[in-house]
């Protein structure tokens, strides 16, 4: 299934995860309807260099700057969790918080970081992203398909059994979405995120070359630029 979802949800662990790995995505699924929802498991409260501020003022910060970016590419609808930046681990709690949001959007395509480390990139390896794509991937299996998991979601809050056929891990390998028309909208999301990109003019062509890889990786036309996903049949 790689035709356009008529919802998706995004789970990431930061505000900027989602505009660095497939913001470019995004913008065309909502381009052609597809109703997106972004849910981060943290305020990103420990992000950045400043250190004038407390917590509570940079997850403040860092949610607007989310809400602003998603603005760009077409997503109403900006959730947070509030999990403590920097200690999130996959815990039945965050599977069954992820589990009530699959529940309440109904998707069918789920967006999330790789489970896995990798070796070639210490940054793409935060432990927060890790652990939020083993969360949300037992959200997406077994979890929030499951009507004895997380029995709350149904008994107290009314949230039937859903399951999501398809999950876009981010990395890839395999799908190469082509984003040469709507990078500029990524490269605009990204400069909302203001306090963790203070050049915008100086990361524009590291991720122009980065796109462009990934587009030569797949064999498209030359000066094309895409996003690369592992395509997994949750169904």
């Amino acid at each position: 299934m790689t035709d356009t979802p008529e919802r998706a949800l995004v789970v990431m662990a930061h505000p900027d995860d989602a505009d660095f790995s497939c913001a470019g995505t995004v913008a065309l699924w909502t381009d052609a309807g597809t109703e997106v929802v972004y849910l981060m498991v943290t305020d990103g409260e420990a992000g950045g260099d400043e250190l004038t501020l407390d917590s509570a003022e940079i997850g403040a910060m860092r949610r607007e700057e989310q809400r602003r970016a998603a603005a760009e590419v077409g997503v109403k609808d900006v959730r947070f969790l509030g999990y403590p930046d920097g200690r999130v681990e996959a815990t039945l709690d965050l599977r069954r918080d992820i589990s009530r949001v699959i529940r309440q959007v109904r998707p069918q395509r789920v967006i999330i970081p790789s489970p896995e480390r990798d070796w070639d990139s210490v940054a793409a390896s935060h432990p927060d992203h890790m652990a939020t794509g083993e969360a949300a991937m037992n959200a997406v299996f077994p979890d929030s398909r499951n009507p004895h998991a997380h029995r709350e979601l149904l008994a107290d809050e009314g949230l039937a059994p859903w399951t999501v056929p398809e999950v876009w891990v981010i990395g890839g390998p395999g799908h190469h979405t082509d984003i040469t028309e709507v990078f500029e909208r990524k490269v605009a999301a990204l400069a909302a995120h203001e306090s963790q990109i203070s050049d915008i003019a100086a990361l524009e062509p590291m991720l122009r070359e980065w796109m462009g890889a990934n587009a030569a990786g797949a064999g498209l036309p030359e000066g094309s630029l895409a996003e690369v996903f592992r395509v997994v049949n949750t169904a």
